[in-house]
């Protein structure tokens, strides 16, 4: 095998994502970007430094951030947003309205810049009179600690506002030299973090959600990634919670557990068992 296919199958054994080899242009140009950045030339030698244990961490955090494609916006796919707001959301709240304590948790996994997470806290927040007085708390995490960055800095250029309502930019975004911002008061519910899907110990701390986005996520592993994936977002769900995927993507032949439940321009998944 030759040394290019050695750091494709170390990224596959280290993150779960697969890239075939009709994609050799495409992941032996992001490991060549790589090189290049470290002055290294031959694929030999970067295979080795990404291989030793004090380099893996850091170098695979950079080497994600060339492979991973993070084209997103705020109301990007509007049905899954209408169903969260009118259907999703009142279902949640009538299911906890009788709890002492009442908390709302939801993770967007592969958040990229986080346009998501923030375009859900804004539909959050537009629904005050439901969730007056809950626990609110909104994660968001991916492997590419670059698009971390910016969600956290919360700064998008026009691209990113292209289907958002104008009362919602008006209302939570500032716009100062060419960039709009975040308010501040948006993002006290919203934790960003680097998280590996496909790493066991990192899932075992990712519970107790009712709500999970991962969009266009899944296009990225092999059956056997997306299953252990899958696996991970089941165990995450609380009974009854749902799960959002990308509109081309479909968990046919990966897990039957989660029923598929339709809505206008869109469908989500839901947890109904336990096991």
């Amino acid at each position: 095998m030759d040394n290019v296919l050695k750091i494709r199958d170390l990224v596959y054994q280290e993150t779960g994502m697969y890239f075939p080899d009709d994609k050799r242009y495409y992941f032996e140009n992001r490991f060549k970007r790589r090189m290049d950045s470290l002055g290294m030339r031959d694929f030999n030698q970067y295979y080795s430094y990404l291989s030793k244990r004090e380099n893996k961490r850091e170098e695979f955090l950079k080497l994600m951030n060339e492979l991973t494609i993070n084209e997103t916006s705020f109301f990007r796919n509007k049905p899954h947003f209408k169903a969260l707001e009118d259907i999703i959301l009142p279902e949640i709240a009538e299911k906890y309205k009788d709890k002492a304590v009442k908390k709302l948790k939801i993770w967007s996994a592969g958040c990229s810049s986080g346009e998501e997470a923030y375009t859900i806290a804004m539909i959050i927040n537009e629904m005050k009179h439901v969730f007056n007085g809950w626990m609110i708390e909104i994660v968001g995490t991916d492997i590419s600690e670059r698009v971390l960055n910016i969600a956290r800095k919360g700064e998008y250029k026009e691209y990113a506002v292209k289907s958002m309502p104008e009362l919602y930019k008006n209302k939570y975004l500032t716009f100062e030299n060419g960039v709009y911002k975040v308010k501040d008061e948006l993002k006290k519910n919203i934790k960003f973090s680097n998280v590996n899907l496909n790493n066991d110990m990192s899932m075992l701390f990712m519970k107790g959600f009712d709500i999970i986005f991962c969009k266009n996520v899944l296009i990225y592993f092999d059956l056997t990634s997306k299953k252990r994936v899958i696996q991970h977002f089941f165990n995450a769900l609380n009974v009854g919670g749902y799960l959002f995927i990308g509109f081309s993507e479909s968990l046919f032949g990966v897990d039957n557990r989660l029923k598929l439940v339709h809505f206008t321009g869109g469908m989500a998944y839901r947890k109904d068992v336990h096991i």
